[in-house]
């Protein structure tokens, strides 16, 4: 019987399999936590924003909404667009937080055109970490 030979890049196309299938399961764990929990991390979300003078904004109410909205649909996003919308800000720190970015972008790119928001301060990276502040709790 001949002995199989494994070589060194199959071995390393499993590892990077693996780690591919692990950070996905991670993924999606996150996104799970927060569709269940959007109601709250939105209303802390919001006040953080508010508190560190990033917003500035006629309705409370009307963003916490949005924001809620925004967190539960993150599960049913499909993985394209999910990447065209962060693509911006993939760079912005090591090791993101992939909702962390999806809601940096969402600030920058939609929410300035929402009717009950008077202005958004700050650079990218403020905005982030703000968020991140927030719902690092989603990260495992």
């Amino acid at each position: 019987m001949a002995k199989l030979h494994i070589s060194p890049n199959r071995a390393t196309d499993k590892t990077i399999r693996a780690i591919d299938r692990k950070r996905e399961q991670e993924r999606k764990k996150m996104f799970t936590q927060a569709k269940e929990s959007a109601e709250a991390l939105a209303i802390k979300l919001v006040q953080r924003l508010l508190d560190r003078e990033i917003l500035e904004t006629t309705s409370i109410k009307n963003i916490q909404e949005t924001f809620e909205n925004q967190l539960k649909r993150l599960s049913s996003l499909e993985e394209f667009e999910l990447q065209m919308k962060i693509a911006p800000l993939r760079t912005l720190v090591p090791d993101p937080n992939v909702i962390s970015l999806y809601m940096t972008q969402f600030i920058v790119e939609d929410l300035i055109n929402h009717m009950d928001i008077q202005d958004i301060f700050g650079e990218d990276l403020d905005i982030y970490r703000a968020i991140d502040s927030v719902l690092k709790v989603l990260r495992p």
